[in-house]
């Protein structure tokens, strides 16, 4: 909110871009490596999230089978989330607007139903959700492996940040959407937990599904 009301999203976009545009929009790094390879790796994280919750591997069989379809769950719902809120929205991309080559101007993403002229479906950020999704894993992970709680929860904060930057540097993307997205994610993590954590007691036999090292379910 600190960023949004500083109105630091131009001032940074310009020192990457100009009214040529975003030069480094078409580097092959940052499109095939830091766009389209972290979108794919990201995916099959989820998948093998999935997966554990029947075949745990390494830290994950301290948890039980819930705690492990919470993790899952919560990725699949952030990633929903940011997706759904980035169609709904009007904002368009910081390389469409006037400033940087394109046809848009710049209108608050919080201007709700103000039209900027461009192709909106901008905000927040939904390439850097492919690594803040998976802060929710974090709570899943706190009461029974807190070291890999808190090396999960760099882990997702690193990626996420790192995407965004990219996807800044490319001009896809303002700081404030990158920031917003890791709330996003980091809220929809949080209430996953709050609804487990209700829903568990209910559920008894299943929370208390655990796999010892041997690989075996007891």
């Amino acid at each position: 909110m600190a960023w949004d009301a500083a109105g630091q999203d131009l001032a940074f976009a310009q020192v990457f871009g100009s009214s040529n545009g975003f030069p480094m929009r078409d580097q092959w790094f940052f499109v095939q490596v830091l766009h389209e390879g972290a979108r794919r790796l990201g995916w099959l994280l989820v998948l093998l999230l999935a997966l554990s919750v029947w075949w745990p591997r390494g830290f994950l069989r301290k948890l039980d089978a819930s705690e492990r379809l919470q993790m899952a769950v919560s990725a699949l719902l952030s990633l929903a989330v940011v997706s759904i809120t980035k169609n709904l929205s009007a904002t368009s991309c910081p390389w469409d607007l006037a400033q940087f080559g394109g046809v848009a101007r710049h209108v608050s993403h919080w201007a709700l139903g103000v039209l900027d002229g461009g192709s909106g479906r901008c905000f927040p950020a939904g390439h850097a959700s492919a690594g803040f999704a998976f802060l929710g894993g974090y709570f899943a992970l706190r009461h029974k492996a807190p070291t890999a709680a808190r090396w999960w929860l760099a882990g997702a904060l690193l990626a996420g940040f790192v995407l965004g930057a990219a996807q800044q540097v490319r001009g896809a993307h303002f700081m404030s959407h990158t920031l917003w997205t890791g709330w996003l994610c980091w809220t929809t993590g949080w209430l996953c937990d709050l609804a487990a954590t209700a829903l568990r007691p209910r559920f008894p036999h299943f929370a208390n599904t655990t796999t010892p090292a041997d690989g075996s379910h007891a």
